[in-house]
């Protein structure tokens, strides 16, 4: 990833920031109660730790030049199982494993959709994200459960210092820039997402690894459900994860991952997500008013996105060119021989 690309989305984190400050002068200050860290940064950290976690496991679904809009419904599905389990008298541990298991094979559905019967993906994923909201409604029966169980919140709600839900997604981040710097794979899914034809006839099995990101992504999304569960102890089939897969896909972009596949940058989606949740606090710090909140975040992502575009940078750059004084060569003068 070209430095420039993360830049401007690090700019527009600062920028941010300072605007946070100047509304509100004790922002960045922080406090530790009762061996826990608190503070509006780390509220900032904990609210976008599920679409940290989502914009993951987007990204290497959209380095396969793949899409993935079934994630906030997968979301939702794996909060549902989990806290009708609990309600019903069931154990956390036992619950949280169920739900991530429906949420492997709920990935394996979308693998198989795109890669093995070759459905576009947005159009493979459209379907689980329209039913898989329903099947969340269905195992709730349109109700909100509530459940009253200390382990299962720990994962939205618990503190070790930190919120342990950033410490998960903090985790996940790391062990999949880990595993794909330090190892083929990596450069394996670059290959598929520039060019899937070329990867599989240089021996590459692009279908295998379309199968196992998508699984992966659905797996980061399950994980994001119980976090936005447990957080408030309840399941809301309706609410849960709601458009998060847009969140997810804005973060991915504007660290600098291209929608057309191929070179990516983890630490640039890692940006993007603290964009996009620093941004939906930053809305309510300063006063937005409600009917104009989602204008106001399309006009601030559009703007970074237009700074990132390559055309914006060539324009700079001639802009510069243009401006710099022109330094004129004197001409060698001929010298006679008499």
């Amino acid at each position: 990833m070209k430095r420039a690309q993360i830049l401007w989305p690090l700019a527009a984190l600062a920028g941010l920031l300072v605007l946070n400050i100047i509304v509100t002068p004790s922002f960045l200050s922080l406090r530790i109660q009762d061996g826990h860290l608190f503070g509006s940064t780390i509220d900032i950290l904990r609210n976008g730790a599920p679409t940290m976690l989502i914009a993951v496991g987007m990204t290497l679904v959209i380095a396969t030049r793949g899409i993935d809009l079934s994630v906030g419904a997968v979301a939702a599905i794996a909060g549902a199982i989990a806290c009708t389990w609990i309600a019903d008298g069931g154990n956390a541990v036992t619950a949280m494993i169920m739900a991530l298991g429906v949420c492997v094979l709920l990935g394996l559905w979308n693998g198989f959709l795109v890669s093995v019967l070759g459905i576009q993906p947005i159009i493979a994923t459209l379907v689980l994200m329209t039913a898989g909201r329903g099947v969340a409604m269905l195992l709730t029966e349109g109700q909100i459960i509530t459940i009253n169980d200390s382990l299962y919140s720990k994962i939205g709600a618990g503190f070790v210092v930190l919120p342990v839900a950033i410490l998960i997604s903090l985790a996940v981040l790391g062990g999949v820039a880990l595993l794909t710097r330090r190892t083929a794979l990596g450069m394996l899914i670059e290959s598929v997402g520039v060019n899937p034809e070329a990867s599989r006839l240089a021996g590459v099995r692009s279908r295998t690894i379309i199968w196992t990101v998508y699984v992966f992504a659905a797996l980061c999304a399950g994980v994001a459900g119980l976090m936005i569960s447990s957080n408030v102890n309840a399941a809301d089939a309706n609410s849960a994860g709601l458009w998060i897969e847009m969140d997810a896909i804005l973060a991915v972009v504007i660290g600098g991952t291209s929608l057309a596949g191929g070179r990516y940058s983890l630490a640039g989606t890692l940006v993007g997500a603290l964009v996009i949740q620093t941004l939906t606090t930053t809305v309510y710090t300063i006063g937005v008013p409600t009917n104009v909140t989602l204008v106001f975040k399309a006009v601030v992502v559009i703007a970074v996105c237009l700074l990132q575009s390559p055309r914006t940078a060539g324009f700079v750059r001639e802009r510069r060119r243009r401006k710099q004084p022109s330094v004129s060569v004197p001409r060698p003068q001929k010298v006679g021989v008499r």
